[in-house]
């Protein structure tokens, strides 16, 4: 019998007591590589009003018939609430199925509403897809910079993210042969090549209409998938619609959609169109993730567009952007220092721009943060830490005047921290451990 009573274990064999996260052991393998935003904690203050951000890309809501949707919303509660505020099928609602493959017409899409599945965001149809199609270490070929929600999906399932570069007409056919040609030698396995062909996230840039075919036939050659994001195609300043690679190529290509740019984010109402063998299986996937998608929101998304001019509510949407990509090219023409260069958008949300070699954009943003302007920067849309002399600049949300300013004040750290290079040499920000998580800061 121990007289002091019983032995208390050491610390040196209680590994928790070391952890500030006494789960850490417990985690799964595929956690390792998540990592929070290092600018997310900026946004705290990147978001006060003094602040111009050029960062997140909120769509402008200000031009949405506020006063319509509110009456339509009650009529909907009162005359379906038994069925808006009721568990649902996890495909989807028929009728928003149906609408959807009428939107999707206007691109050349001919598609069977029993192949939609309606999805919490085009998000979550990304996400669906990788996990039925990426086994650890497969590889997805994505444009590189690529949008850093599918990043993050692709490093969630252990997939290995390969970077095939564009130019100013998007992905460029011969770089796709020769990742093709290189992963092949290494025997590694690619799934799907994913893809954002209009107004690319972070980019700016359209795929060009010649190359669309080309790239299709190039992964039919290849035995790769095509995962076709879409979610700008009806935002052309222009009023132009791209034809999508799914209406030229059905049984290989998988499309997302999403009424997020289009509508209102805040529903988080999207979609994917698959083959049907696919489909059956992310219903599956669906039911298991969120077991069904908000059947109010779906309803609101359908009254919507059955009784809205919703076609010209994104007139009106291309009109604001359209004003606002004008402000902040022309300001980036009048205030930029030399050696920086900038996509030139169609349509869309974003620009994407280069500065001076030795001029470090993460680095840069607590800085440029200080000087009340925020921005994304370049490293969070890639997988393998490039992008350090770019960043994305959002001009969707602020007004014309605000952009106009940000960029002035963009100008002024830019210039300060040139000559900071030129004096000092380079100073390289710290780099991640992996790809950020999404978050609505970098959407």
């Amino acid at each position: 019998m121990n007289p002091s009573g019983p032995t208390q274990p050491s610390d040196e064999h209680d590994p928790s007591r070391h952890n500030l996260d006494p789960h850490l052991d417990r985690y799964a393998a595929r956690t390792a590589g998540m990592t929070a935003s290092e600018i997310r904690a900026l946004f705290a203050v990147a978001s006060r009003p003094e602040v111009v951000s050029l960062a997140g890309g909120m769509p402008n809501l200000t031009a949405l018939p506020l006063e319509s949707l509110a009456a339509q919303m009650s009529d909907l509660i009162r005359e379906e609430g038994l069925t808006g505020l009721q568990y649902g099928s996890a495909q989807g609602v028929p009728t928003l199925r149906e609408q959807i493959c009428e939107i999707m017409a206007l691109e050349g899409i001919s598609a069977h509403p029993d192949d939609v599945v309606v999805t919490v965001g085009s998000q979550m149809g990304l996400d669906m897809v990788t996990r039925l199609f990426c086994d650890p270490g497969d590889v997805v070929l994505a444009e590189g910079p690529s949008y850093v929600g599918a990043i993050g999906s692709f490093t969630a399932y252990q997939a290995e993210i390969e970077h095939v570069a564009m130019d100013d007409d998007g992905l460029v056919p011969e770089n796709l042969r020769e990742a093709l040609a290189r992963t092949e030698r290494e025997g590694k396995r690619v799934k799907f090549l994913y893809t954002i062909p209009n107004f690319h996230n972070p980019a700016g840039v359209t795929l060009a209409v010649n190359r669309r075919s080309e790239i299709l036939e190039i992964c039919r050659q290849h035995g790769v998938l095509v995962i076709e994001d879409n979610p700008y195609g009806l935002l052309d300043f222009n009023g132009n619609i791209y034809p999508a690679l799914r209406a030229s190529d059905p049984d290989n290509v998988i499309y997302l959609g999403s009424f997020s740019k289009t509508f209102a984010s805040g529903l988080r109402v999207g979609w994917v169109l698959a083959p049907h063998a696919v489909r059956e299986k992310l219903v599956l996937a669906a039911e298991s993730a969120t077991l069904c998608p908000p059947t109010l929101n779906q309803l609101v998304v359908s009254r919507y567009l059955s009784s809205h001019d919703w076609m010209g509510q994104i007139k009106t949407f291309r009109e604001n952007y359209r004003e606002r990509r004008d402000a902040i090219l022309g300001a980036l023409e009048q205030h930029m220092p030399p050696g920086c260069s900038w996509t030139h958008p169609s349509g869309g949300f974003y620009v994407w721009l280069t500065v001076p070699e030795g001029v470090d954009a993460k680095a840069m943003l607590p800085r440029a943060v200080t000087a009340r302007v925020a921005y994304a920067s370049g490293t969070g849309f890639y997988a393998n830490a490039e992008g350090s002399s770019q960043m994305r600049l959002s001009y969707c949300y602020p007004t014309p005047e605000r952009l106009r300013e940000g960029v002035r004040r963009l100008a002024g750290v830019l210039e300060s921290e040139i000559e900071l290079v030129h004096t000092f040499g380079t100073v390289h920000a710290r780099t991640s451990s992996g790809p950020e998580t999404p978050s609505p800061d970098t959407a």
